[in-house]
């Protein structure tokens, strides 16, 4: 999760989009920062390897080379790594819960068969590479609000020139008020407003619009951070659960047990959703995780509020500790 300054409406950005809170590489990132910039990278020529940083409109945005990856790249923010990317190889996803919306993405519908898919939030696009490279003509749209971002993104990480992505500079609410009805097999949503998920894209109400934008068997997936007692997490799992009927919950353990800052991707359906598969993938993860559905997901919100526009409130920031 990114520590960014944005206005209220928030900027359609990860938590940690690619770093999220309390993630397996944040430390490692800014390790690797360091190391960067005492040998000007690996892998290629010195220039090329250079870290670049430019403000954008949520802080300071800095790519730092990947000292294992001759094209591999780690975007920060303010200091906080938001998203990796390795243009030699889009398929690689080095953040533990990128590597779970990839789980997501690939269980979405058979393998190779094209997705229409939407991104809220961009970062440096990660996922819809991943989507474009698993799922060739894909058609996908990524709602960005920090246009500076976008095009830093498109400058130094550009897209290839066959996927058929197209990023559309907006709130990521509003810009979901522009979809058509049942255009998405999957919505995917990774927004973070100075390391917190706006207000506005927590309610029951928000979710009532992505089921609309959703293709009848269509899912939703979902970047969520909390940290002890997890309150936010509980109450987003029951106002999911007032909209879709089918959820499922993945974290690493010791977010379940709150006992640290973390991401969960919760993920929602119409219909059943591959919960033993999903289960597999991410128990089988280098940092593993553990997926709860059904009754002990609903044991599990404790009997927490549907968070409706009226009193939505964004998630909570991270203690300073995360990003150290």
């Amino acid at each position: 999760m990114a520590r960014r300054g944005a206005p209220a409406r928030g900027r359609n950005k990860a938590a940690g989009k690619g770093g999220a809170a309390g993630n397996d590489k944040a430390g490692g990132a800014r390790a690797q920062g360091r190391e960067e910039r005492r040998t000007g990278g690996r892998g290629s020529g010195r220039a090329e390897r250079e870290p670049v940083s430019r403000p954008v409109g949520g802080g300071l945005a800095e790519f730092v080379p990947d000292r294992e990856r001759p094209r591999g790249w780690t975007l920060l923010i303010d200091g906080a790594p938001q998203s990796h990317v390795d243009l030699d190889d889009p398929t690689h996803l080095s953040f533990a819960y990128q590597r779970r919306l990839g789980h997501v993405i690939d269980l979405a519908a058979p393998a190779l068969r094209p997705l229409h898919v939407l991104h809220l939030g961009g970062g440096a696009f990660t996922l819809a590479r991943y989507t474009a490279a698993t799922r060739p003509r894909s058609t996908q749209q990524i709602v960005e609000l920090d246009a500076p971002l976008v095009q830093l993104v498109r400058d130094r990480l550009p897209l290839d020139p066959q996927a058929r992505v197209r990023v559309r500079a907006a709130d990521a609410r509003e810009g979901l008020g522009r979809f058509p009805d049942g255009w998405a097999d999957l919505v995917i949503a990774d927004v973070f407003s100075g390391a917190r998920t706006p207000a506005h894209l927590t309610s029951a109400e928000f979710l009532t619009e992505v089921r609309r934008v959703l293709k009848p068997e269509g899912r939703y997936a979902a970047n969520l951070a909390d940290g002890p007692p997890l309150a936010h997490l509980r109450g987003q799992v029951a106002t999911a659960a007032a909209v879709f009927p089918e959820l499922a919950l993945a974290a690493d353990p010791v977010v379940w047990r709150g006992r640290r800052f973390g991401n969960a991707v919760l993920l929602a359906s119409a219909l059943p959703l591959p919960v033993a598969e999903f289960t597999r993938r991410v128990a089988s993860d280098p940092h593993p995780g553990r997926v709860e559905h059904g009754r002990a997901l609903t044991d599990f919100t404790g009997g927490a509020a549907v968070v409706t526009d009226a009193a939505a409130k964004p998630s909570p920031a991270p203690p300073p500790s995360v990003f150290e």
